[in-house]
């Protein structure tokens, strides 16, 4: 790919932030990545993480944008670096939405604006459709179960 020609890519993330990122920025940094972490070859990564060979020369020619799944996968055999990392470097996630201050905790929504942007009477309804939600789902679990005994 000419080194000239940029490719970006639009993400969008929590609370509307839209980031681009330079796909071949990343394309440099992943390349490094592999190789630091002992990968002669972007094969020898496929082979360890399962992710095929044609992906991973995708992401480093910068003809690719990786996907968080991807990202999640291969994280395990990439060393001094986390998920997290890899998200930011992709551009999904930026400095100001992962800081402490606006860190959301797993188990807790991060849709519509977040947790603080909901009114009691929003919390309440959510709560309530959870709730029929999970007994619902127990009910056909338990009738699912039931059926297969009989069969």
């Amino acid at each position: 790919m000419d080194e000239t020609k940029l490719c970006y890519y639009k993400g969008r993330v929590n609370q509307g932030v839209t980031l681009e990122v330079e796909l071949n920025s990343f394309a440099l940094f992943f390349s490094e990545l592999r190789e630091n972490s002992g990968y002669k070859s972007q094969r020898e990564l496929a082979e360890k993480s399962g992710i095929s060979h044609s992906t991973i020369n995708r992401i480093e020619a910068g003809t690719h944008k990786v996907s968080p799944e991807t990202l999640k996968a291969l994280a395990p055999y990439l060393k001094n670096t986390s998920y997290e990392e890899l998200m930011k470097k992709a551009g999904y996630v930026d400095d100001e939405s992962t800081s402490s201050h606006n860190r959301t905790n797993i188990g807790e929504m991060s849709f519509y604006g977040g947790p603080d942007a909901y009114s009691q009477d929003e919390i309440e309804v959510m709560e309530a459709a959870l709730k029929a939600y999970r007994e619902q789902k127990e009910k056909l679990l338990k009738q699912n179960k039931k059926k297969q005994t009989e069969d």
